[in-house]
């Protein structure tokens, strides 16, 4: 049960981490563009 528990949490810290990643470049994304349009 406790080693279940590990790996959940392991697979949610991965998955945060891969959501901010996302974030990060779209926001990147959104300057560049908005840089390239003005």
């Amino acid at each position: 049960m406790e080693q279940s528990r590990k790996e959940l949490t392991a697979m949610g810290y991965s998955y945060q981490g891969g959501f901010t990643l996302i974030v990060v470049l779209f926001i990147l994304l959104v300057i560049v563009g908005s840089a390239y349009v003005c």
